[in-house]
């Protein structure tokens, strides 16, 4: 069992909490048991398994560890208190596991997209992750000034649609160009905006860009897109990024399952 924070191994899965730590090494840190049990059945392979025998007391975390080990999976038990250095959360479930960064392909004819424009709350982003997988989104890409997709926040908040949904980082909007197809139709939401969003055709080809709520959307974004808005009762000025997004995602799905788009 590892007692000391001066092991090799728990200084570098440490350094996983941390965006420079991450991707210098190209890895990433799940815990609990749900998360790293959906990354499992998702096809990601652990490179290393940290767990707390003390803390590991549920029948699904005790499966899963057996699971991993039988697949080979190197698992090191490690006492709570050490775990605990591990783990960002309240109350730790006492199994943790450094997995590869996901690089899922991106697709080459991509028929919906979602691109986080500045959107650096941790939350937001990984309720529109999680919305974009169940909405049949081909991928997303985290632009300028949005939140690393791999924070620990994001991450649990996105319940593993990370090692589902192909996401891309780009530092400059030409990145983010360069993975739309040519022609694509862009809508921008924008609380301020006159088109209405479910009037839009979201049964062809097209990108939602959801900005960051506080700042509203770069100039980038609002040249190279079309603003929609929510019609909204009440006082209410405009909804949080995530609802809003995950509103127009569920319309486009609404729009190719049934054909047909509301006429307002």
């Amino acid at each position: 069992m590892i007692t000391s924070s001066a092991n090799q191994r728990i200084k570098d899965a440490r350094k996983l909490l941390t965006r420079k730590g991450r991707h210098a090494a190209g890895l990433m840190l799940v815990e609990g048991v749900r998360l790293l049990t959906d990354a499992w059945r998702s096809g990601a392979k652990p490179e290393t398994v940290f767990y707390a025998p003390d803390a590991l007391i549920s029948p699904e975390g005790v499966t899963l560890l057996a699971e991993l080990e039988a697949a080979g999976c190197v698992t090191l038990a490690c006492t709570a208190a050490l775990f605990a250095t591990l783990s960002e959360t309240t109350t730790p479930q006492g199994i943790a596991a450094v997995l590869p960064l996901p690089q899922l392909a991106w697709p080459t004819q991509p028929s919906l997209l979602l691109i986080l424009d500045g959107v650096s709350d941790p939350g937001n982003a990984g309720t529109l992750l999680r919305s974009a997988e169940a909405a049949g989104c081909d991928g997303v890409i985290f632009a300028p000034g949005a939140v690393d997709p791999f924070n620990d926040k994001v991450v649990r908040a996105g319940m593993s649609a990370h090692f589902r949904l192909p996401l891309r980082i780009c530092t400059t909007w030409p990145a983010v160009d360069a993975l739309l197809p040519p022609g694509i139709a862009c809508y921008l939401a924008d609380a301020h905006a006159a088109l209405d969003y479910a009037t839009v055709v979201w049964r062809t080809p097209s990108v939602l860009v959801v900005s960051n709520e506080a700042h509203g959307a770069s100039p980038d974004a609002r040249t190279r897109s079309t603003a929609v808005t929510i019609p909204m009762h009440g006082a209410g000025e405009s909804l949080n990024a995530a609802v809003a997004g995950s509103v127009i995602l569920f319309e486009a799905a609404r729009q190719r399952r049934t054909g047909t788009v509301v006429n307002r």
